[in-house]
């Protein structure tokens, strides 16, 4: 078996699901939870099973590189440049709140990735995001904090 750019993104993949599937089983519960049908640990063990279902089906119908693509240079810049914009995303969380932290980093994603159009930015990621946080909050009821910046600025 040739190992292609697939091949090794669906490996990547597989052992990121058995590395999750393993903490997910260290989810502690609530006394007599264990025979509940759902639970603290249903979630992660369903991402799981989906996750590395999907990888090893990737694996088993990835087609080799073909010539072309052999000779393409995998482009380190941009998955490091991705890699440190998450790692600022999830610093600034804590001090923008979820939706300016999100917004932005949406935004700078996509700058990476070569979109330019200001326009396209905004109305891609500024209704995606406050959705996206109006389900959270009103549809789920989960508290996300405003963020360090917004309490300071408005807690008078």
């Amino acid at each position: 078996m040739q190992l292609s750019k697939e091949r090794i993104g669906a490996l990547f993949f597989l052992a990121l699901a058995i590395l999750y599937g393993y903490y997910g089983s260290e989810i502690q519960l609530f006394p007599g939870d264990e025979l509940e049908p759902m639970n603290a640990r249903t979630l992660p063990y369903a991402i799981t099973i989906l996750t590395a279902g999907l990888a090893i089906f990737l694996l088993a119908t990835a087609n080799p590189d073909s010539e072309d693509d052999a000779h393409q240079v995998f482009e380190w810049k941009l998955v490091v440049l991705l890699i440190g914009l998450t790692v600022l995303y999830g610093l600034a969380l804590d001090w923008l709140g979820f939706l300016l932290a999100t917004i932005l980093f949406l935004i700078c994603g996509f700058r990476i990735l070569g979109v330019t159009r200001w326009r396209v930015l905004l109305q891609v990621s500024v209704p995606f995001v406050v959705i996206f946080w109006g389900g959270l909050t009103q549809g789920l009821d989960i508290y996300l904090a405003p963020g360090r910046l917004f309490t300071i600025l408005f807690s008078g």
